[in-house]
């Protein structure tokens, strides 16, 4: 139904005049017109005695204004009941690799507790596979890295990385070790994509890589051994560096994200488990959790 010719017909019964109507809405007055003539080409009758000035809802007007007045009463009951509907369902998740650690997965685990008829279906990769199925509609939400000048919507922090080194070594800034390797995961990591950006603006400093290796610990090993610089989020660093690990000065070199949270706008209910999943998140990388 037109439910916007419905509601215009309802304030004309209640302004008493095109004019007022129009300032209401607001909409030129030959807009209202235009929505009142439509209204009456679909049910094939006229619902304004325009012989009187200013024009009177006809007979069959008034009728119309009742069953109106009923569907779009309706329609507000409706969407109540769907905005307060528990959410249920299968939200699929996509999360970045470089925030795929124990402060994350407990925050969206956390979130997901409050909605016991919702189910997550959690996937990692890295970011750009995440935006790509994203954008195909293969995921539902998708918590990604992007680059610190990122200025699209869903930011929900900053997710800053600290260098780390083996421990006991003369060196403790990123100048005086500039010679040594780096362990990172393979491309496309993100941290990786944001320390070779980071490091392109210094011709001084070379990216050499001595090991791609994913997971995380191990990473950590292979630095304990001595065989090159790590990176780690700031916030886990905060919280106690490995034994056999330090952190590194990394002087004027910004290693910052955004930490993102895509949407789908067809959620419906489920947008609520979204939404609680996307603070915690929020939470955890601020380090409140």
């Amino acid at each position: 139904m037109m439910l916007e010719e419905l509601r215009t017909l309802v304030l004309f019964a209640e302004e008493g005049s095109i004019q007022k109507v129009a300032r209401r809405l607001p909409l030129t007055q030959p807009a209202v017109t235009r929505q009142l003539q439509r209204l009456e080409d679909v049910l094939g009758t006229t619902l304004l005695d325009r012989r009187q000035k200013p024009p009177r809802l006809t007979a069959a007007g008034l009728e119309v204004l009742t069953r109106a007045r009923y569907i779009l009463a309706s329609v507000e009951a409706l969407k109540s009941f769907a905005a307060e509907a528990e959410p249920r369902g299968v939200l699929r998740v996509g999360l970045a690799h470089g925030l795929s650690d124990a402060a994350v997965a407990n925050a969206i685990a956390g979130a997901a507790t409050a909605f016991p008829k919702a189910s997550l279906r959690l996937r990692t990769a890295w970011s750009a596979e995440l935006v790509d199925q994203f954008d195909r509609g293969q995921l539902d939400m998708a918590i990604v890295l992007r680059p610190f000048d990122y200025e699209g919507p869903g930011a929900l922090g900053i997710e800053r990385l600290s260098v780390i080194a083996q421990s006991g070594g003369s060196a403790h800034d990123l100048e005086t070790q500039s010679s040594m390797p780096w362990v990172l995961s393979p491309e496309p990591c993100d941290a990786r994509q944001t320390l070779l950006s980071g490091m392109g603006r210094d011709e001084r400093r070379r990216l050499v890589v001595a090991a791609e290796i994913q997971d995380p610990a191990m990473q950590m090993a292979w630095v304990r051994r001595g065989h090159g610089l790590g990176l780690m989020p700031s916030r886990l660093a905060a919280r106690g560096i490995p034994d056999g690990l330090a952190l590194i000065d990394a002087g004027d070199l910004d290693l910052s994200m955004w930490v993102v949270a895509l949407c789908s706008p067809h959620l419906n209910a489920l947008a609520k488990v979204a939404d609680a999943i996307a603070q915690a998140v929020g939470k955890a990388i601020a380090g409140d959790n």
